[in-house]
């Protein structure tokens, strides 16, 4: 473009403006929607199903001023560029942007990080609205619309207002549900495992069970456990076969959306939501006191693992300057693309823009999450193109007959990629093998010294809650949802307290499990894993040409509206308010049958004769709020005394003088402030609706844990308090609050007299 004199910019967000505009310079101007200008309207479906799904588009509430200045700017332009994000919704922002600016003069540009080099290689290379693109987020769009405002009603009939339903929402629910109830359902199964504690050279090491009569040891009860140590314990342990071998372990891929949540999740504890806010904030630009605004990584919304060639130089020519030759791998290490069948591939993988500013040169201009999440990005990146980590094996058998027992050590003869990032490891992932220890020096015939034979009792455990991780992970592998939607699901499920985090896990609350039972039975094709990751598909077909957007909507439309028609409100306020037995009984003023119905005021239960001036007996079934329950504390703004209350949040104190004195505040747990000593540790929620524990004199004091807090003793400080914690390892054990001393979970009583938070009675 040889003309760069009035020229019109348009992009997102005011951040990603600052960046591109530091970059353009002059003869460019620079401005931004701020998301959606045009949508569906809130209120009304907004959708013409008889003419062809005809969407019916309107002004974004606060938008009108930005779109007049839009159109001012763009009529004293020569051109017009608009740069939204490269994604379908960045694309359907453009295409609203062109239909308010009018067709002329409009071109499309495309840059996948905010550099310079990026920006002017796309300033010089623009291209068209992608129209294929458009259609396929229009009928997305459409398609979330239809179920969630058809859907939507019959919850509120049944249940109560406020509630949705959506069309990967619910499959997600869905998923949350079916694994409680296999949870609820596991029967616990006894095993038992029998262990050799040998010694070599002084240096100790096990040896496990490994065969009996040449298969693998089941053994189901502590006598059959007992009979093997009976039969090994005066053997001779000698060494029957020694096998070593080497292993390599390539560094992982760079990240895509899926990884970098799960990543961000287990090693920050950062939500999905907290994850890609951050992760846009550095995409976008972020102000250092050397550059100006800078944008510090690719496109977060992709789910590639590609890398441009330029950015893997980068990597290996900082490896070999920081690392040495050995980290380096003779070829640059290419990744293929992701391994979920579904994969776009349109972007690259998430990494720094540049390779030089590493994270403690730019520590001092970013906030703490953003240093932590670019940290995380740079570091995963960077390891993509070290060598592997190299481990020397040993396994060593000591066959006596029956039995074969058999020890298993590792050492790292080369620490490759970890001499830069370690993988974050959950709950329940299983042994690696870091995990083993090095083995003594053995040799065939060598006889070792046995110290102990020890059975030891274990029980099978249930498939894990899903935590955010670990949710992502299962979305991504069942190809629900795309790398822009999975953090709105969880953030959804949790606002409509269709779920609760739990020790950073995910557990259906009985609201959700409600919505879940009424819903699956009446829309099971809908609500379907298999439906839901098809229609994924079918909307890639649709950006890919394959499909129209009507074609797929129609698909759609006609099993979907034949299970609307099927779907009675009454059957399920039935279902869900347990009135099983409603057929039998009867109106308790005159003798009639009852039937469920649902009002303006939600469900309730009404006489036959309602409408008949004989009987206008009904009765609501909204579940009546818990009473309030005394306690022996004051208001500390009236004097007044303080009840316990029960809210949508649950319970909280609040003054009994309401509502002149509109005071409230958490219920302490018995437990005192570690860090200022004077407020009482009290459970509170986030906007996300995650349970978190706090300090009562917030924000003068923003102590924080996410493990309940309980009133015990610190047997090594003799503190009050501490976290309730669980792990796969430990089991249930205590971390103290004020000195970090881990404890079994056998709970000491808080002695008479001692410091700590007046208990509310019940």
């Amino acid at each position: 473009m040889a003309d760069n004199s009035g020229t019109l910019v348009v992009v997102e967000s005011p951040a990603k403006a600052k960046t591109i505009g530091k970059y353009l310079g002059k003869g460019y101007t620079v401005k931004a929607t701020v998301g959606h200008i045009r949508d569906l309207p809130e209120r009304e479906l907004g959708v013409d199903i008889e003419d062809g799904f005809k969407p019916k588009f309107v002004t974004v509430k606060g938008k009108v001023k930005a779109i007049q200045e839009l159109k001012k700017a763009a009529k004293e332009a020569a051109h017009v560029l608009i740069a939204t994000d490269p994604d379908r919704e960045g694309e359907a922002i453009a295409w609203h942007v062109r239909q308010q600016l009018g067709a002329d003069r409009v071109r499309r540009v495309l840059f996948h990080e905010i550099t310079k080099d990026a920006i002017q290689r796309a300033i010089t290379n623009t291209t068209q609205i992608d129209e294929k693109k458009v259609e396929a987020q229009l009928a997305r769009r459409i398609l979330d619309r239809l179920v969630g405002f058809k859907v939507s009603p019959l919850l509120w009939r049944a249940l109560k207002t406020g509630l949705s339903a959506g069309r990967v929402q619910t499959v997600a629910l869905r998923l949350i549900v079916e694994r409680e109830d296999e949870i609820g359902k596991f029967v616990p199964q006894e095993y038992w495992s029998v262990t050799a504690h040998c010694e070599k050279s002084a240096q100790p090491f096990d040896a496990e069970l490994h065969k009996l009569d040449g298969k693998k040891p089941e053994l189901h009860a502590e006598a059959a456990a007992l009979e093997v140590v009976a039969a090994v314990r005066d053997a001779a342990f000698v060494v029957t076969e020694v096998k070593r071998k080497e292993r390599r372990k390539r560094p992982p891929a760079p990240f895509t959306t899926s990884t970098l949540q799960q990543e961000a999740a287990k090693r920050l504890g950062f939500s999905s939501k907290r994850t890609m806010r951050v992760a846009q904030d550095l995409y976008e630009g972020v102000e250092l006191a050397d550059e100006g605004a800078v944008g510090l990584i690719t496109y977060m919304r992709t789910d590639s693992t590609r890398v441009a060639s330029s950015a893997v130089e980068a990597a290996r020519a900082y490896i070999r300057r920081q690392f040495g030759q050995p980290y380096l791998p003779d070829k640059p290490v290419l990744y293929g693309a992701s391994q979920n069948p579904q994969a776009q591939d349109a972007h690259e993988a998430i990494r720094p823009t540049e390779v030089e500013r590493t994270p403690q040169s730019v520590r001092k201009d970013l906030s703490a999450d953003q240093f932590k999440l670019y940290q995380l990005v740079w570091q995963r990146f960077v390891a993509s193109q070290i060598a592997p980590i190299v481990y020397d094996t040993t396994t060593v058998d000591f066959d006596l007959g029956r039995y074969l027992f058999r020890a298993t050590g590792s050492v790292i003869l080369f620490d490759g990629y970890h001499r830069l990032y370690h993988e974050a490891r959950e709950q329940g992932e299983g042994r690696t093998l870091e995990d083993l220890t090095p083995l003594p020096p053995l040799a065939v015939g060598d006889r070792v010294t046995l110290k102990a034979v020890v059975p030891e009792q274990h029980f099978t455990e249930p498939p894990p809650h899903f935590s955010e991780a670990s949710l992502v992970k299962e979305l991504e592998r069942l190809g629900i949802g795309r790398p822009s939607t999975y953090s709105a699901i969880s953030s959804t499920l949790l606002a409509r307290h269709y779920v609760s985090l739990l020790e950073k896990r995910f557990h259906p609350t009985e609201l959700g499990t409600t919505v879940e039972r009424m819903l699956i039975p009446r829309f099971p094709d809908i609500f379907n894993v298999e439906f839901t990751s098809e229609m994924e598909s079918e909307l890639d077909r649709i950006e890919e040409g394959e499909l129209t957007r009507v074609q797929v909507l129609q698909d759609f439309w006609q099993p979907f509206a034949k299970a609307l028609a099927s779907a009675r409100p009454e059957e399920m306020i039935s279902e869900a308010h347990n009135l099983e037995g409603l057929a039998d009984q009867r109106c308790p003023r005159c003798g009639s049958g009852l039937v469920a119905k649902a009002g303006r005021f939600g469900p309730y239960i009404a006489c036959t004769k309602e409408k008949d001036p004989e009987c206008k007996y009904t009765k609501s079934l909204r579940k009546p709020r818990a009473p309030d329950r005394p306690t022996d504390q004051l208001c500390p703004e009236c004097g007044a005394p303080l009840v316990i209350k029960t809210g949508r949040y649950g319970e909280f104190l609040a003054c009994t003088r309401y509502p002149k004195c509109k005071h409230t505040q958490p219920v302490p747990l018995g437990v005192k402030c570690p860090k200022c000593g004077v407020g009482d540790l009290a459970e509170r929620r986030s906007k996300r609706g995650r349970s978190f524990f706090g300090c009562s004199r917030y924000p003068e004091c923003d102590f924080t844990v996410w493990n309940r807090p309980v009133p015990v003793v610190c047997p090594s400080c003799g503190y009050v308090g501490a976290e309730s914690k669980e792990s796969k390892a430990k089991g249930a054990f205590r971390k103290c609050l004020k000195c970090g001393t881990e404890f079994a979970a056998e709970e000491t009583p808080a002695p008479v007299g001692a410091e700590t938070a007046t208990p509310v009675p019940s």
